[in-house]
């Protein structure tokens, strides 16, 4: 079955700038530079960005940063943890929402 998302597409990321060199290698600096050893070691971010990628969704950052996890020592059950993470901060986010819910509607019911 053909879906949108093809795993064979995440290597040619690198091509991306093709058409704009420039910007690319921008963002290709900043991105080397955010994810280099710091406060955080590399095993840290590389959890923080797989639990990101769940978060907005990309199957491509998900295969990277699982990848990632792997090379730099993390585990299936610390992964795991870290997704949850994500999972409980976006559906916290979500319900946190529901005080604008019912300001409106206690508003429009009076």
């Amino acid at each position: 079955m053909e879906t949108y998302y093809n795993p064979e597409d995440l290597p040619k990321f690198q091509n991306i700038g093709d058409d704009s060199p420039e910007l690319a290698n921008k963002f290709f600096d900043y991105y080397s530079a955010v994810f280099a050893e710091g406060e955080l070691t590399e095993r840290e971010k590389a959890l923080i960005a797989l639990a990101v990628s769940h978060t907005v969704q990309c199957p491509y950052c998900i295969d990277a940063y699982t990848q990632a996890c792997l090379e730099k020592g993390s585990n299936t059950a610390e992964m795991t943890e870290a997704v949850h993470v994500a999972v409980a901060i976006r559906g916290g986010a979500s319900l946190v929402h529901g005080v604008q819910m019912q300001n409106i509607a206690k508003k429009v019911s009076m």
